[in-house]
């Protein structure tokens, strides 16, 4: 993938992957082949932002687990109530984080 094409989807999606990872992510786009790197442009990522919404509305049901595939723990959080709000609590401050880590397994596994 040429350098402009991974700079213009940095700075479209940059903010959806932990930015410790952006040299790693540099540097798999760049290995890619075009046809990948096609898949990785029109991919579905979680926005964080909306992950966070989402937690505060309705993260007492544990929908933001679901969302992000950890659904063993999104029945616990529904059955629970989110811990008693405990669970739910720690997790609007951890749900961008959990988000991110998220996009990032995603896009290795469409590189990979």
């Amino acid at each position: 993938m040429e350098n402009q094409k991974i700079d213009s989807f940095l700075a479209l999606k940059g903010d959806y992957f932990p930015s410790s990872k952006i040299s790693i992510i540099r540097e798999k786009l760049a290995a890619a082949s075009d046809a990948k790197s096609d898949i990785v442009h029109f991919y579905e990522y979680k926005n964080p932002t909306v992950m966070l919404i989402v937690s505060i509305f309705i993260g007492q049901l544990g929908i933001d687990r679901f969302m992000l595939g950890d659904i063993g723990l999104g029945v616990l959080k529904l059955i629970t109530g989110g811990g008693c709000g405990i669970w739910w609590l720690v997790d609007l401050f951890t749900v961008q984080d959990r988000a991110r880590e998220y996009n990032f397994k995603k896009l290795i596994e469409v590189l990979w």
